[in-house]
């Protein structure tokens, strides 16, 4: 179903002469053209960073929360791009953004009943939702290479994940007392508020900081 929904996205945005078949190299106004490779390397990006986000999912209010800050800071960085755009791709931008920070607004209202002490759980099909907005939001804005930045707490959750089973499975035995790396923070005693405080603030800083960078650097 991933795949299939990210042979779309990456065609869509291969078509779409509005948004185009260049991505953005971070903090400057250089462009990476793929061609046609673009198809590829976004159906790489939307199954990778969908299932980040499903992976970081396992605390009360932890990927809402955490998600809620991404989607803000590239909203931002998406802005300091806009006005170098052509017509058609600002209205396409700006109407992506409406959706963006609709997504933000009903994780908001999400999160005052998911955060601790949880009694409404994301699960897997909320967690697959947000991850694929968190991961269209930067296909369709030409900003892919902001999720490993800005979503480095997503990007860790995963490499916990890989690291654990490729050890376990050559040494049986395993680099973590648990994965993804929350699970681990867990073990080690650190209550799951102090994790998810954790994940935001570094999360805001890294949203602030790259925010900061392009807003000087371009």
């Amino acid at each position: 179903g991933q795949l299939a929904i990210s042979i779309i996205i990456g065609v869509f945005v291969y078509k779409n002469s509005s948004i185009g078949t260049s991505i953005i190299v971070p903090f400057s106004d250089a462009k990476l053209d793929l061609g046609i490779f673009i198809i590829p390397f976004i159906i790489f990006i939307f199954i990778a960073t969908t299932n980040s986000v499903n992976l970081t999912d396992g605390l009360d209010g932890l990927a809402g929360s955490v998600s809620v800050v991404y989607l803000i800071g590239l909203a931002i960085i998406t802005l300091i791009y806009l006005p170098g755009r052509d017509n058609l791709a600002v209205i396409e931008q700006k109407n992506l953004l409406i959706f963006v920070f609709s997504v933000v607004g009903g994780l908001m209202g999400f999160l005052i009943f998911n955060s601790y002490p949880a009694s409404i759980f994301m699960g897997d099909t909320g967690s697959l939702a947000v991850g694929s907005v968190v991961a269209t939001s930067a296909c369709f804005t030409g900003l892919d290479l902001y999720i490993p930045i800005i979503g480095f707490v997503f990007v860790m959750s995963t490499l916990s994940v890989i690291i654990q089973v490729l050890h376990f499975k050559r040494t049986h035995k395993r680099v973590f007392l648990m994965a993804p790396l929350h699970h681990h923070f867990e073990k080690k005693g650190v209550f799951e508020t102090k994790i998810v405080a954790l994940y935001k603030i570094v999360t805001i800083v890294l949203a602030l900081s790259s925010v900061a960078i392009l807003f000087l650097s371009v």
